[in-house]
């Protein structure tokens, strides 16, 4: 028995032994949980205050799209709701007060979608780190903190939001284009992986005794394996 949290930890590091460095989302009723597993470039290496493990999570317990759907409204704005979702301020009040935690209808699901992409941006961007510059008597010097997730070659979309939603690949797509130049995250030509069968967690725990096994479901569940 393992929490959602570390299982997906240890799929995502059983999977990093086959495919490299990669960094896992998982959007949640109640969390955001981000994994990356990659080491730092060569270039951040050299300037990194205090070097992260390679292996990291970070489970924000503020972003969910259903239990903590109020917060990541709150972040948002309502204003910018009516405006993405074209609807007046009753209609998104009758949207958000009878939300449910599976969308059905297509405006329920394009405003888990809107959740969704803000929790993904938000939580990326607290587990990633960023580029700094001090400046000092001998001039400007450019200083990283955090974790570098520049060396990313695969973004992985779980949980229920990333791999049922149809915007699932566009929201991670995003990740990239979001870096304000300072943001030390994937490059835009990542690949993105989607756990299809939803099966990552349970994998996770399957691993401990069963690693062979679990990667090739892993894999299938990606669409790498047939």
């Amino acid at each position: 028995i393992m929490p959602t949290p570390g299982a997906v930890m240890e799929a995502s590091q059983l999977l990093y032994d086959e495919i490299g460095d990669l960094l896992t989302i998982d959007v949640g009723g109640a969390t955001t949980d981000v994994h990356s597993v990659t080491e730092d470039s060569e270039e951040i290496s050299r300037i990194i205050l205090s070097p992260e493990p390679m292996a990291k999570r970070t489970v924000e317990g503020d972003l969910g799209v259903y239990v903590n759907m109020r917060n990541i409204v709150e972040m948002i704005g309502e204003e910018t709701l009516m405006e993405e979702l074209d609807l007046d301020e009753g209609a998104l009040s009758n949207l958000i007060a009878y939300h449910k935690p599976i969308p059905k209808s297509e405006l329920e699901k394009r405003f888990v979608e809107i959740l969704a992409q803000h929790a993904t941006i938000t939580a990326v961007k607290r587990h990633g780190g960023r580029l700094k510059n001090l400046y000092g008597p001998s001039g400007k010097k450019t200083i990283a903190e955090g974790k570098d997730l520049t060396g990313v070659k695969y973004l992985i979309g779980t949980g229920g939001a990333l791999t049922r939603l149809p915007g699932r690949v566009e929201i991670l797509k995003m990740i990239p284009e979001s870096n304000n130049g300072t943001d030390l995250l994937p490059n835009k030509d990542v690949e993105i992986l989607i756990d299809n069968h939803y099966i990552m967690a349970s994998l996770g725990v399957m691993s401990k005794k069963y690693p062979e096994a679990a990667l090739d479901l892993l894999l299938k569940s990606f669409g790498i394996r047939s």
